[in-house]
């Protein structure tokens, strides 16, 4: 019996879905359906572990093909199993279930799980008609479901902390003692309100992992600071959208650029950094600018649409990242952050970075 939680059930939704719909409609930032645009399926591709399957639509048919076998599914079973399994996703209340109606209909088009197997990021591989340029681009895409709880970006580790040091005062142990066993709801912001309260300051010093740094500075040399400032923005305030944070930064624009144009750097720097997470950069590996098989992600929404965000539509997919995540706080104990310590006579004050789906 196959078992799996509401997001591993998305991705056979998601394939049943776009077979029954015969096409892909873009999202635009707010997660709605761009108008006017549509790319017509020509064959979905999915690696199994007993091989290599195509999903052909011609008119009202869908051939599956591995190797020779051909089986013929009328497009209406799709749309019917689709519609079925998307009530069993929504309906569940445990954290893993199966669907037995929708495993037997798996069998016979030859899936036989639930997650594609793939060692890349990508769930999906799609072949659309470009209407524009009139080609046929091989697109692959992650799933990301709503019907769910929020997936995160950016996963928070060691490797994603922020170290600050703590200048203008000087802490003596029982300070450093009593701000420590602060153990509010809020006490990493708390903490920071009482070292501030003492005339303490913030400064910036590195990232905790030097891979993690020299990543940001491929992106763009500035990157480590500006993440810094958008994380102590979010541990001191009530802001934690994305897109409030940028906009808070934008006008103290702590990094002194040149605003008087109105140029958006900040915006345009986050949105790179963003979709290089989004596409392959992982802080605990060198990043080589190249992204990986995946090439956007498909939004599986609590309605049952399917949107496509690609880099293929580089704009849409940018702005679909910068609108619909948020800076979120993980474990301090776990992740070694949000305490005082010292280090050669000075003191030190680690912020982590973990970014989720809104």
């Amino acid at each position: 019996m196959i078992t799996g939680n509401k997001g591993e059930w998305s991705e056979i939704y998601t394939l049943f879905k776009l077979l029954g719909d015969k096409q892909l409609f873009l999202g635009d930032k707010d997660i709605e359906k761009l108008e006017g645009i549509v790319y017509p399926i020509l064959r979905i591709l999915r690696t199994e572990n007993n091989g290599d399957f195509e999903y052909s639509i011609e008119d009202e048919i869908i051939l599956i093909s591995g190797g020779e076998e051909i089986l013929k599914i009328e497009i209406s079973e799709f749309k019917r199993k689709a519609k079925f399994l998307l009530e069993k996703i929504k309906v569940n209340k445990e954290r893993t279930f199966s669907v037995p109606e929708i495993e037997e209909f798996m069998q016979s088009i030859n899936c036989i799980s639930l997650k594609a197997s793939s060692s890349a990021k990508t769930d999906i591989t799609i072949v659309v008609h470009d209407q524009r340029t009139n080609q046929q681009p091989t697109l692959g895409f992650s799933i990301k479901s709503q019907l769910g709880s929020p997936s995160t970006l950016l996963n928070a580790g060691k490797t994603t902390n922020f170290v600050f040091k703590i200048s203008k005062i000087k802490l003596n142990d029982s300070q450093i003692k009593n701000i420590n066993s602060i153990s509010s709801r809020s006490k990493i912001m708390d903490r920071i309100d009482s070292i501030l309260d003492l005339k303490g300051q913030f400064e910036f010093v590195k990232t905790e992992r030097q891979i993690f740094s020299n990543n940001l500075v491929l992106i763009d040399s500035r990157l480590p600071e500006i993440l810094s400032e958008i994380i102590y923005q979010f541990y001191s305030s009530k802001k934690s959208s994305i897109s409030d944070l940028v906009e808070q930064i934008n006008i103290n624009n702590p990094l002194n650029f040149d605003i008087s144009n109105q140029h958006q750097f900040y915006e345009y720097k986050i949105k790179r950094f963003l979709t290089d997470i989004a596409l392959g950069m992982m802080p605990s590996k060198v990043w080589s600018g190249q992204y990986d098989a995946t090439g956007g992600y498909l939004i599986v929404k609590e309605n049952g649409d399917v949107l496509c965000y690609h880099i293929y539509n580089k704009n849409e997919f940018e702005n679909y990242l910068f609108n619909n995540t948020k800076l979120d706080t993980a474990s301090s104990s776990r992740h070694d952050f949000g305490s005082l310590y010292e280090e050669n006579g000075q003191i030190y004050f680690k912020l982590n970075l973990q970014i989720r789906f809104l």
